[in-house]
């Protein structure tokens, strides 16, 4: 872990360490460290879980970076010296905090309460110690952890004791940023994620959050080509059981077929046979509290007589959410018989999007809702089309499904992960949007394979927060995480960058799927100009800021080339039609002189920066043929 010696990490953090200040000077000086030294114990209970040392051990570890002090941890048996930081369900918690019952509070509910001279951090038995420990570091002592490998510890060896009373419980049960940091399971619990996926495009391995940090929701990971979602095939081999039973599988223009195509879902023996396996699954993984019984991720769907005199009766043909949830509810009353606390999973998605007329979920099955269709340059409930129809499915989901909804949400262009992507505006709306309408969980699918991309770092802090807390000001974040990461004045500079091109894709009117080629729709060759000069201007203010402080600013010109490979690629990948339009609209041309040379540099950058992918892949090679390919089109073209 690097942590940074920059002080510059956010009014709001400052304000509260200030008004904290204030606060115990005017309450006879209560103070947890003076001058450097420990004036407060982390008190343990006295069975204390593994999760509560884990969090007394984060608060420990942060707060002796914070103070210089080093923190005894002690059980509550210990006799009470001073003030004391009462990190779990203690007996004393239990005493100051009467009507917090922990064992009766909703899944990551956290308590922060300041009775006398102590300070009571305890929650929910499975992680709720350990999110009021993180919540105390973050919001009130101002510690930051920006990446997995970046930490902003602010120098404290004066700290108060604050005066807090928060109870705070999550919205969503279900949280999780997919993006590669992620998967670095202590740093994702630090920004209290709690859900932990695989699926078929990744290329580093993934860590699952530790016992020891409150573990994590685990869907039942499939091996097959479709990991852990569109199961059918996973459930039901087609290579072990079509010749057999050809009938349980779609019929499509009168054929039985398993080629693009799903499961008959009136079939009542391939129901029995895919509940068998089921069974099984859970019976090999008896942690897993989620199974995903979903379609292929294809079209195909069976077209049989009773499957579409299903459809008919659940608001007409076409609607092939009917037989799909009738079918998903028998197999999810059996698996409930054995496993009444594990939830069957099922997609509303493309084909299956629009909810039925009559059937609902079972109490133990969850709709994941799927917005690949949306326009993602406006926020979901806008009234632009494709966003218009999908909100209305949200709603409609809603109303039948309650509590039951699980939001699947595309936060990255999958076509182009090194192209700028003016999506930031819409992550806190369309949060918010999904909490609105009953979303137990969110997967915000971002890019999951590449090191760089368009601003990862910032999204996955952005978005990791709005999981956990949606009421937050996301333009209030996006500002703390630039002028803490970047600096002041860099940070400022790449915000004038991303206020522009967000406001040329917006005054643009376009729309902006998760599947975009190129920027040209949106952004013109005046607009990629600027772009660049302000991003220019960020590179120059990170590097005086670097050279004015070498060992306080160690690698900040970096962390803004970083981001400059998205525009770079923007350059490489429209050289030619750039350089004309430049010279035929008298606009001055900011792209590099040759073009090969360049399209080496941003190779070169990219294994620097250990970028693997430049788009959505299952293969390392992927990437190494599109160099190849960038590099003869920018050696013609020079």
């Amino acid at each position: 872990m690097r942590v940074f010696k920059r002080e510059a990490w956010g009014l709001r953090g400052a304000l509260l360490l200030a008004a904290t200040a204030a606060a115990a000077a005017s309450s006879n000086e209560l103070w947890l460290a003076r001058d450097g030294h420990a004036a407060a114990q982390i008190v343990l209970p006295a069975a204390a879980t593994a999760v509560e040392r884990t969090a007394a051990q984060e608060l420990q570890l942060h707060l002796e970076q914070v103070t210089g002090a080093t923190f005894p941890v002690v059980s509550e048996a210990t006799p009470k010296s001073g003030p004391r930081l009462l990190v779990g369900n203690t007996e004393a918690a239990r005493r100051l905090a009467p009507d917090f019952d922990p064992a009766a509070a909703e899944e990551d509910s956290i308590l922060l309460k300041t009775a006398g001279d102590d300070l009571v951090l305890a929650g929910h038995p499975q992680r709720g110690a350990l999110y009021a420990v993180y919540t105390y570091l973050e919001d009130t002592v101002g510690v930051r952890w920006w990446t997995s490998e970046e930490t902003y510890v602010p120098r404290r060896p004066a700290l108060p004791l604050p005066a807090l009373d928060v109870r705070y419980t999550p919205p969503l049960r279900f949280r999780e940023s997919y993006y590669l940091d992620s998967f670095h399971a202590v740093f994702k619990t630090r920004l209290k994620g709690n859900f932990s996926s695989r699926t078929r495009y990744m290329l580093e391995p993934l860590e699952m959050i530790p016992e020891a940090y409150g573990g994590n929701h685990r869907l039942i990971h499939f091996k097959g080509r479709n990991s852990a979602y569109h199961s059918f095939y996973e459930l039901v081999p087609p290579d072990l059981y079509f010749r057999d039973h050809p009938e349980w599988f779609s019929e499509v223009r009168g054929k039985r077929t398993h080629k693009n195509a799903q499961l008959c879902l009136t079939s009542e023996e391939m129901r029995r046979e895919l509940t068998k396996n089921v069974l099984a699954l859970l019976r090999e993984d008896p942690g897993a509290d989620i199974i995903q019984v979903s379609q292929n991720d294809a079209a195909g769907r069976c077209t049989c007589a009773a499957c579409l005199e299903v459809e008919k009766e659940e608001g007409g043909v076409g609607t092939a959410s009917g037989p799909l949830l009738r079918f998903v509810n028998r197999v999810a009353e059996d698996i409930e018989k054995e496993f009444p606390r594990v939830f069957v999973e099922t997609f509303a998605y493309q084909y299956t999007r629009q909810a039925p007329a009559r059937v609902r979920p079972r109490p133990n099955v969850l709709i994941r809702l799927c917005s690949i269709e949306c326009s993602f340059a406006q926020p979901l409930e806008s009234d632009v089309r494709e966003n218009r129809a999908f909100a209305k499915d949200v709603r409609e989901w809603s109303r039948i499904a309650g509590r039951n909804l699980f939001g699947w949400d595309y936060v990255t262009d999958f076509s182009s992960y090194m192209l700028p992507h003016p999506n930031l505006r819409v992550l806190g709306p369309n949060i918010r949007f999904f909490v609105k309408n009953g979303a137990t969980g969110l997967f915000e699918q971002g890019d999951a394979l590449c090191a760089a991309g368009d601003f990862v770092r910032l999204r996955h802090w952005l978005i990791s927060h709005l999981l956990w807390n949606p009421a937050l000001d996301d333009r209030q974040l996006i500002d703390t995480f630039l002028r803490g990461y970047y600096g002041e004045k860099a940070g400022a500079a790449l915000k004038r960058y991303l206020d522009f091109i967000h406001d040329r894709a917006e005054a643009s009117g376009r729309t902006l799927g998760c599947y975009e080629e190129n920027v040209t729709r949106w952004l013109d060759v005046g607009g990629i100009a600027e772009a660049t000069r302000l991003m220019n201007e960020a590179l120059a203010a990170a590097e005086a800021e670097e050279a004015r402080d070498p060992a306080g600013n160690k690698g900040l010109r970096d962390k803004v080339l970083r981001e400059k490979l998205s525009l770079d690629h923007v350059w490489l990948i429209n050289y030619a039609a750039l350089k004309k339009a430049a010279a035929h609209t008298g606009t001055p041309f900011m792209g590099p002189e040759d073009p090969a040379v360049a399209c080496r540099a941003w190779i070169d950058a990219c294994a620097r920066f250990n970028v693997k992918a430049h788009r959505e892949t299952t293969t390392e090679q992927t990437f190494i043929e599109y160099q190849k390919k960038l590099l003869e089109k920018c050696a013609k073209q020079g």
